[in-house]
């Protein structure tokens, strides 16, 4: 029965806090010329204890140019995905909206027909339609066919992978770690379908070179930044970066061999170049209007931690009360490791250097704050889930949220469903489990009433919750029962909530040319 009801319970307590709260920020500009320019870098996999601000002399910087956008702006330190895993957490962030509204709750696959409904409105439309060039380069992974592709929810230009850098095979797969088998060791099972490179909605590269991929989308990026300056339009650029993900290694000249012996240095080297391209994005729009640019750097979700030495750091946030009964604490669970994510927000003009905020936020408010800062508002016909940050960005205020509810990403219970609950400091979980751990083990599901709190404040292992029948506890248990009841109404009559198709078909893969082994692309573009 309480999974049952907590899947009811994935939105956010008050669906009405966005509009309050964009009413209360003044807009900037007074004509489309003048509006800010957004670039938003979000790192797939990447560990809360990755970023070397984070973690101050703890281990080997491997994070410069990252650490140069905090020095110079604002490290956002209680920053969380809005799921701990790719698709959930990325339709979230582009609609403000919990994947129990917007339909998205967990992976969409290679042979996927659809993708993000189509009812749902995303960032980058509401930001084109009022004037803004929109760009995306990266990981899509929110529907790669026809109207769920990027130019048909808002880009105006894209280049990526449309889905997750390990969902197809490649010539050289010595920079997919772990290794695995490239494209002509051929079909084992059903066909293999070669990883596609996308310009717009063609298919330009299949199998596409993973040892090129950043040069690649480093030198589109450079073409967006300045083409968007010659033309005097403000430009939203969503770089979506899945070095973490599966970690690309530099190319061969890059590093010796004993230099990439080790799982460790595979990582910090695919985590060294996802970081020099954050530093050319930086320096690029320092160069063209820099006191006109916000940039803001977070994650998707987590480190994957059964990948061990190939996975990143979550810092102090261990999630040891799982940890110590068996399995995973990071990606996929609702375990501080699995959402807690690195969090820099760079604007020289307008946030103060070398600051820092513990409020609490979510990727579902970028959607809100961006249209802020653009002088929008959003639609008025569904429910949101973001919250407006420009106060927190720009004025030092660190009034985050008052609650914010964690979705199952596959760690336990259904998809999409209430696991956990912030309030304040402190963190309820009605049902705990784990991701597959290092090793291969994992725990068991456990339901929890009444529920586990821990307090983080003193707690950021979540090794150890706090008595049930101490007076804390029951005051948090107070709060966290009468967010559920509100939560609970709020979804039973939201008449925005959208449903997405998880249908595959063999035809749905993107593919280059169906008679050729791979999807190969008939010469030096495929290979």
């Amino acid at each position: 029965m309480m999974v049952g009801v907590t899947l009811l319970l994935t939105g956010v307590l008050v669906s009405g806090i966005l509009l309050h709260k964009a009413n209360q920020n003044t807009a900037f500009v007074s004509t489309p010329s003048e509006r800010p320019n957004f670039i938003i870098i979000l790192a797939d996999d990447i560990g809360w204890g990755d970023l070397g601000a984070n973690q101050p002399g703890q281990r080997a910087n491997n994070t410069p140019n990252i650490d140069l956008l905090a020095l110079q702006g604002l490290r956002l330190t209680d920053f969380h995905s809005p799921a701990s895993t790719c698709s959930p957490s990325r339709a979230a962030i582009l609609t403000a909206r919990y994947g129990v509204r917007n339909g998205v709750t967990h992976n969409f696959a290679v042979r996927s027909v659809a993708g993000l409904p189509l009812s749902e409105v995303a960032l980058p439309r509401l930001l084109q339609e009022s004037g803004y060039y929109t760009a995306m380069i990266g990981k899509w992974h929110l529907g790669h066919c026809g109207p769920y592709a990027p130019t048909s929810r808002g880009f105006d230009y894209y280049l990526g992978i449309p889905y997750s850098n390990d969902m197809g095979c490649t010539d050289v797969p010595g920079s997919d770690m772990p290794p695995s088998q490239p494209c002509s060791a051929g079909p084992q099972g059903e066909p293999r379908v070669g990883l596609p490179l996308l310009e717009n909605c063609t298919v330009v590269q299949q199998p596409l070179d993973l040892w090129t991929l950043t040069l690649r989308y480093r030198d589109a990026a450079l073409r967006i930044i300045h083409s968007a300056r010659q033309r005097k339009q403000p430009y939203l650029l969503y770089v979506a970066l899945a070095h973490m993900h599966v970690p690309l290694a530099p190319p061969p000249a890059s590093f010796s061999t004993n230099e990439l012996d080790g799982g460790r240095d595979v990582y910090a080297a695919s985590l060294r170049e996802m970081d020099d391209l954050v530093g050319v994005l930086k320096r690029a729009s320092d160069e063209t209007n820099r006191d006109n640019t916000l940039i803001w750097f977070t994650g998707d979700n987590g480190p994957w931690e059964k990948k061990c030495q190939y996975a990143g750091s979550v810092g102090p946030y261990t999630g040891t009360w799982q940890t110590s009964r068996g399995g995973g604490s990071a990606k996929q669970t609702t375990w501080e490791g699995g959402h807690r994510v690195p969090t820099v927000a760079y604007w020289p003009s307008r946030i103060p250097a070398n600051t820092s905020s513990n409020a609490l936020l979510s990727g579902m408010d970028i959607f809100p704050t961006l249209l802020s800062m653009a002088g929008l508002k959003p639609p008025v016909d569904r429910r949101y889930d973001g919250i407006d940050a420009t106060d927190v960005l720009l004025n030092g205020d660190q009034t985050g949220r008052e609650f914010l509810f964690h979705p199952n990403s596959g760690a336990s219970g259904l998809f999409g469903d209430l696991q956990t609950v912030r309030a304040g400091k402190h963190k309820a979980f009605y049902i705990t489990g784990s991701a597959e751990a290092c090793g291969g083990g994992r725990g068991t599901q456990l339901l929890h009433d009444p529920p586990l709190i821990f307090d983080l404040g003193v707690d950021q292992a979540e090794a150890t919750p706090l008595d049930a029948g101490a007076p804390d506890y029951q005051e948090v248990l107070g709060k966290v029962t009468k967010a559920r009841e509100e939560l609970l109404w709020d979804i039973a009559t939201d008449q925005s909530v959208s449903v997405a198709d998880y249908t595959q078909d063999q035809s749905a893969a993107p593919c280059c040319d169906p008679q050729r082994a791979s999807c190969r692309c008939p010469g030096p573009a495929g290979g």
